[in-house]
């Protein structure tokens, strides 16, 4: 994973028409219909809320982020699952310059909708020049794509204030178009060397603490 980010693949350098895609999935978005208006910040005064709210439905957020293009594709569906999710790839991989890539991996936590082989099997079959590469179990925070959810937490979803569940979709519709038009990949800084470091001295570590625990007692 650490190697696609940086445009490899088994010691060799991604092509121009391969691409890392990033995908993960926003559950139960919720529409809360505050029961009177929102006041805006103002000179010396913060937004206000109100703490009272009216349930406008909740839907799902589904996106793919292509890492180096810096680029979002979303959707939203009622619920998460492995339709939603394979509807999300059916959108990406038939859009330019996705849809004649020679390769493109997906980038994807451990969630039931694309867990295991099982998963990377049905999207081969389904796109035979699609990969899926999982990232390792209790790590998703490795995807890339968690940073861009931290954006559309911040800037679209809080405060939690949408007339209905129409309104969350404009919002995740303009963002997206916002970000496209501006963004620029997000810059990794642990490399796989990085990583070998820390492996190396976590190994020394245990074998300290394995011979600290052998070694015999003074008497």
């Amino acid at each position: 994973m650490l190697d696609l980010y940086a445009s490899s693949w088994q010691g060799e350098p991604l092509g121009s028409d391969e691409y890392v895609i990033s995908a993960d999935e926003k559950t139960s978005i919720q529409a809360r219909c505050r029961c009177h208006p929102t006041l805006s910040p103002g000179r010396a005064r913060a937004m206000r809320v109100n703490h009272t709210y009216g349930r406008g439905g909740a839907l799902a957020y589904l996106a793919a982020y292509d890492v180096h293009r810096a680029h979002v594709i979303g959707r939203t569906e009622p619920k998460t699952g492995i339709d939603p999710f394979m509807n999300l790839v059916a959108q990406v991989m038939s859009t330019e310059p996705y849809a004649s890539a020679k390769r493109l991996f997906w980038i994807v936590d451990n969630g039931s909708s694309h867990r295991g082989q099982k998963a990377a099997d049905r999207l081969t079959r389904a796109f035979p020049n699609a990969v899926m590469v999982h990232t390792p179990v209790h790590a998703s925070w490795t995807n890339q794509f968690e940073i861009f959810f931290s954006l559309v937490q911040r800037k679209v979803v809080s405060p939690n204030d949408f007339t209905g569940l129409p309104q969350i979709e404009e919002r995740l519709r303009a963002f997206e178009d916002r970000y496209n038009a501006t963004a620029q990949p997000f810059q990794g800084k642990f490399t796989t060397s990085d990583l070998d470091d820390l492996l190396a001295r976590l190994d020394r570590q245990t074998t300290r603490q394995q011979e600290e625990s052998t070694a015999p007692l003074d008497t």
